[in-house]
């Protein structure tokens, strides 16, 4: 299954189940917030930058070999007969998109068309920065099946641009609710054991309601979409899968719905201006409940 800035909530449900989900997360907001200069600083520490044709061969070959490694990632589909014996383990592990799939929605999403630096930017410049953000995506979410050579062969070009100030951290905008958007975030990621039993309680409680989630989150998937504000509600989710694994969270929780309730909260402050009072309220209501509970 393919993801897309339209599906970033379901996106962040598979990061949030992954030990690195927080850093592939990072990587997606450094290609969505970057400017030109940016861009032209990841280009710079390609690894095949300045290098003779023989040894980029070769690089071109690790990177191959490590995107199929990286496919052994498991997959919601790869469920046996067993299907019992193996429900719970699927539902905390098993993703719903693949490594390539991470990947296509960095290169073709987070830097298509709608990016407003690319268009600015010499073609060779944007497949090089687009090469070495895909590298960091692959090596953060296959971290579980890449061995760490690798995996720190993937992620070190870009480490490396951040740690020698060419990526700047990224501030993305949040559109008109930017300020309640970053406010819940914050309280998200400062949670103690009784405030993530609170969400966890709430989640519980709202199972029983059967209240239309999926269309309200669709509502404002749709809304974000017609107002070209995609970028926008991205960035939120991305940041939000950050909060999620600051706040203690683990697998776990992602599994059993307290992703879904705090993706849900995130979709709704932020379309919230053009979504409807009932939409609004069924997105809301996790954060009701745990903030009177």
């Amino acid at each position: 299954m393919p993801y897309s800035l339209v599906s970033a909530a379901t996106l962040g449900f598979d990061l949030v189940r992954l030990p690195l989900g927080r850093q592939v997360a990072d990587v997606l907001l450094t290609g969505l917030t970057a400017d030109a200069a940016t861009l032209e600083g990841i280009a710079s520490a390609h690894p095949s930058a300045g290098r003779e044709r023989e040894e980029r061969a070769v690089l071109a070959v690790r990177a191959r070999r490590a995107r199929e490694l990286a496919a052994a990632v498991p997959h919601l589909r790869s469920a046996g007969s067993d299907r019992a014996a193996v429900l719970v383990e699927q539902l905390e592990r098993g993703m719903i998109g693949d490594a390539a799939a991470v990947e296509r929605v960095l290169r073709d999403d987070v830097l298509g068309p709608e990016h407003p630096a690319v268009a600015d930017l010499d073609e060779d410049v944007v497949a090089a920065a687009a090469d070495v953000l895909g590298d960091a995506v692959i090596g953060s979410f296959a971290s579980d099946v890449l061995p760490p050579l690798v995996r720190r062969q993937l992620t070190g070009p870009l480490a490396l641009a951040t740690a020698t100030g060419l990526v700047p951290p990224a501030e993305p905008d949040l559109g008109p609710a930017g300020v309640e958007v970053r406010a819940f975030l914050a309280a998200v990621g400062d949670q103690d054991d009784p405030a993530r039993a609170r969400w966890r309680r709430a989640v519980d409680e709202g199972r029983f309601e059967r209240r239309p989630w999926a269309t309200a989150m669709h509502e404002a998937s749709w809304a974000a979409h017609v107002s070209g504000r995609l970028r926008v509600l991205a960035a939120a989710q991305l940041l939000a899968v950050q909060a999620f694994a600051d706040g203690g969270f683990d697998g776990r929780d992602g599994a059993q719905g307290v992703w879904n309730a705090v993706a849900g909260v995130v979709q709704g402050l932020t379309m919230g201006d053009l979504l409807d009072s009932s939409a609004l309220s069924v997105l809301l209501a996790p954060w009701e409940r745990v903030t009177t509970a």
